[in-house]
């Protein structure tokens, strides 16, 4: 079984900052590239950014020199800084990983695993 547990989210002013983490725990050989998807109501949900075990980035043209990606391959745990949010980034925030290679009972097993989700909220 493997696990996201997601934290950072709530409610911030305009201009403001805020810095969400997840960390993935469980039966974890390796985690390949992980990223922040985001989805308001109506809406479909979106990707925010992504980040390799590398450490290449991806990031939608709408966060571009503003959100940050990082992640810290020892502790399993992605980052993502967000500066200068603005009302159109309230949002709840998901952390996606999509190639966890577990091992267990001997058998090695990949996995696409999802976060609960964070709320946050930007007010104008």
């Amino acid at each position: 079984q493997v696990r996201l547990v997601e934290s950072g989210g709530g409610l911030v002013q305009a201009g403001g900052s805020l810095r969400l983490s997840c960390a993935a725990s469980g039966s974890i050989v390796t985690v390949g590239t992980m990223g922040w998807y985001r989805q308001d109501p109506g809406n479909q949900r979106e990707l925010v950014s992504s980040i390799s075990r590398g450490g290449r980035t991806n990031y939608a043209d709408s966060v571009k020199g503003r959100f940050t990606i990082s992640r810290d391959n020892v502790k399993n745990t992605v980052y993502l800084q967000m500066d200068s949010l603005k009302p159109e980034d309230t949002a709840v925030y998901y952390c996606n990983a999509g190639n966890v290679l577990t091992r267990l009972a001997g058998e090695y097993k990949s996995l696409e695993v999802w976060g609960q989700g964070t709320l946050v909220t930007v007010s104008s």
